[in-house]
């Protein structure tokens, strides 16, 4: 199979998608392209839209990633838009948010649009876990020193191995088996 595009700005993206793709026989190549990111509530739509734009302007098959981090007792803040939020308010930010809160249940979405010229397939990714009363651990990215996954008493940035089974990685393991099949 030849070499498929991830369409992503995001290095810590790329590499936690070509470490997985790559142990199912999958290479993957790294592409940047400045699309507008579709406003919804759902990582579905805007991973879908953000495909076919890509597509369209890239002209080859390709695939994009969309995720969000849902707290519970934020009604599901911040959503589809976590990328915004983490840069705006940081894990710092989220903390103030949650202070006093004793429903610190969460879940992490994730989904994967691949296109081409039949059309767009979605694959989604979801792991249910709680947000610690502090920043922990010093790998990853984004809100990893704050997501602990259910089951786990560690973030995903104290204990890396943890992302094997992450909702990334469940998205692009469903977009692999597919892939592969088809």
């Amino acid at each position: 199979m030849e070499e498929i595009a991830f369409i992503t700005s995001n290095k810590g993206k790329f590499a936690e998608a070509e470490s997985i793709l790559k142990e199912m026989g999958l290479r993957i190549v790294h592409r940047s392209l400045r699309i507008e990111e579709k406003r919804s509530e759902s990582i579905t739509e805007v991973a879908r839209q953000s495909a076919l734009m890509a597509c369209a302007e890239f002209g080859k098959p390709l695939f994009v990633e969309d995720s969000g981090l849902f707290v519970d007792s934020l009604n599901g803040f911040p959503g589809a838009y976590s990328a915004w939020v983490s840069e705006k308010i940081g894990n710092h930010g989220l903390l103030r948010l949650l202070e006093g809160e004793s429903g610190r249940g969460a879940e992490f979405r994730a989904c994967v649009a691949f296109a081409d010229s039949s059309g767009v397939s979605t694959f989604e990714g979801v792991v249910r876990g709680s947000i610690a009363d502090a920043e922990r651990g010093g790998a990853g990215f984004g809100y990893d020193p704050v997501f602990v996954p259910e089951g786990e008493a560690e973030t995903y940035a104290e204990n890396p191995l943890l992302k094997a089974d992450s909702h990334r990685a469940r998205a692009l393991m469903k977009f692999g088996k597919w892939i592969l099949t088809r």
